[in-house]
């Protein structure tokens, strides 16, 4: 294949990229077009996409009519300790299945990845009559603890990670003395760094637009989050889209911000997770 055609394949797939972008660019740019913009400009046709004036009210009447900090504090406490439940956890879990030898092991990985397969809404209502025998209903701790314990699709994707990376590291650290909880918290965990955060950040994105969850256990409005106020705002102010999209671009910002600073890292260990099966 010469350098031409490897261009033209380069530049074919670039467009097709591109062109798909758009279908996910466009709502995004509405939506913070519509959240600027006054309630006459709202629905006019031919839409104008460039609000004036640009309505900054929009975002002050939106954080003062529902108590919205009280929200996003909720949702910070919620995310934060999930995620970091998570990224403990899973890492931990996956590098045992990946790289130890205990008897057993293959059997419980196929369990785990057995209940990947298992629908949310089988395990719905044993889990509600668990956590509310326990006394967990109306707390944020369902939502948080069962993640200290690992979630089967992390597992899956790190222990695919570990799986490619070699064995000959950790002979040769156990040669040096090194115990096997070292040798994963100074070789390997590093090393899987670009995989650990892009769980971290599918968890983060799981927990910040949540609804199901915060929906079942969370029965005090004070305990509320995002989602769930968002759902209330659209309750009492749905006609003014102007105020609705204001709450639901600052409900969306974060998780864009995020995703556009660490995209690199996040890229790169999606793509190692499928270096060897």
């Amino acid at each position: 294949m010469n350098l031409r055609t490897k261009s033209m394949k380069r530049i074919l797939a670039h467009a097709v990229l591109l062109a798909a972008s758009v279908f996910f660019i466009i709502p995004f740019i509405w939506l913070v077009s519509t959240s600027l913009k006054p309630p006459t400009q709202i629905y006019t046709w031919p839409p104008e996409w460039i609000p004036r004036p640009f309505t900054w009210r929009n975002y002050i009447d939106a954080v003062n009519y529902i108590p919205f900090f009280t929200y996003l504090r909720n949702t910070l406490v919620i995310t934060v300790f999930s995620t970091l439940g998570a990224v403990i956890s899973c890492p931990l879990v996956a590098y045992s299945f990946a790289k130890l030898r205990w008897k057993g092991k293959n059997l419980l990985f196929a369990v785990t990845v057995a209940v990947m397969m298992i629908p949310g809404q089988v395990t719905m209502i044993p889990l509600f009559i668990l956590f509310n025998k326990i006394g967990w209903v109306g707390t944020p701790l369902p939502l948080i603890v069962p993640l200290f314990f690992g979630a089967p699709f992390f597992i899956f994707l790190l222990r695919q990670f570990f799986l490619g990376l070699p064995n000959d590291l950790l002979d040769a650290s156990r040669i040096d003395g090194a115990g096997e909880f070292r040798i994963y918290w100074n070789i390997m965990l590093p090393l899987a760094k670009p995989a650990v955060l892009a769980v971290g950040l599918f968890q983060f994105m799981n927990s910040w637009t949540d609804f199901l969850g915060p929906l079942l256990y969370l029965t005090n409005e004070h305990s509320y989050t995002m989602s769930l106020g968002l759902q209330q705002f659209q309750n009492q102010k749905g006609t003014e889209w102007g105020l609705m999209m204001a709450v639901a671009t600052m409900m969306t910002m974060p998780v864009v911000l995020l995703f556009f600073f660490l995209q690199k890292t996040f890229i790169q260990g999606i793509t190692f997770t499928g270096i060897k099966g």
